[in-house]
């Protein structure tokens, strides 16, 4: 039979990521704090829903979380009401959300008091990447609670790699965002210089996306960019909360960030242009601003 499976949060990442789960055919009971949200789910996918969070954990034997900031995770995961408390002994969390490596460690240690696994699993890919079950996750925590959730994982993930102890698959996360923030900065002031120097920026990308310069933000995101179009995406706002992360992490193992903490100004300057919700390829906005 298949495993019965809990998805606590269902925002954009979440509500397709627990609709995969449903569609493999796992039993999946899912939790929003929002009901309306878990019942348009419902009317989408076969599982059921549960209006707290201690009903829709137990019996599951793997629960996955996929929540806002350390704060929602806390709220909802940590505690005498949350989910941990009420899970079933030998039961697995995996917590999909970016938090710091502080709070992964945090619900390790109240998870194994409570004789439970815990797997800390931060995502790549962003919307699309969990529409079209394509995310690549990076997992920190023990080998036989990791070797229990992969294939159930694998549900949405185009890659699943265990990065090291409790803690790492945030640790990753942050150098995954460290690399992003930088090469959005350097595809903005390409694109921004290209339409200053007269060229067509459609042409010049057709071009140079065949070379060392392609990235997957290039591919994906250049045309959105040019059309001035940021409705959409991986939120300024959420970008500037996994930065803090990495400045912080920094800080205490004694990086030099100098790049990321700049573009993180940046992006503090495109919230400040209203651009709090925009996706984080809008620091060309930010350039085009500067020169009107």
């Amino acid at each position: 039979m298949q495993k019965s499976v809990a998805f606590l949060g269902l925002g954009v990442m979440g509500y397709p990521m627990a609709g995969w789960l449903s569609k493999q055919g796992y039993g999946v009971v899912v939790y929003n704090r929002t009901n309306s949200v878990s019942q348009r789910w419902l009317s989408e996918y076969a599982g059921e829903s549960a209006d707290t969070v201690d009903k829709a954990v137990r019996g599951a034997e793997i629960v996955f979380s996929c929540l806002g900031n350390d704060d929602d995770v806390r709220a909802v995961v940590a505690g005498k009401t949350g989910a941990l408390a009420a899970m079933s002994p030998g039961s697995i969390l995996v917590d999909h959300t970016t938090t710091s490596a502080l709070v992964a460690r945090e619900l390790a240690e109240q998870a194994d008091a409570l004789g439970l696994g815990f797997i800390d699993a931060p995502v790549s890919g962003g919307q699309q990447g969990a529409e079209n079950g394509q995310l690549t996750v990076m997992c920190g925590g023990q080998q036989d609670h990791f070797s229990a959730v992969t294939e159930v994982i694998e549900s949405y993930a185009k890659s699943l790699q265990l990065m090291g102890d409790v803690g790492s698959g945030q640790l990753c996360k942050m150098v995954n965002q460290i690399c992003i923030a930088g090469v959005v900065q350097g595809l903005a002031e390409g694109l921004n210089f290209a339409k200053r120097a007269g060229l067509d920026a459609h042409q010049v990308v057709e071009v140079i996306s065949k070379g060392a310069a392609q990235s997957w933000q290039m591919e994906n995101r250049y045309q959105t960019m040019l059309a001035n179009e940021y409705e959409h995406g991986f939120a300024v706002q959420w970008m500037r909360k996994d930065l803090a992360f990495a400045l912080d992490e920094a800080k205490a193992n004694g990086s030099d960030l100098p790049l990321t903490q700049l573009v993180d100004h940046y992006y503090q300057q495109v919230q400040e242009m209203g651009g709090n919700r925009w996706d984080t390829s809008s620091l060309l906005a930010r350039l085009e601003q500067d020169k009107r």
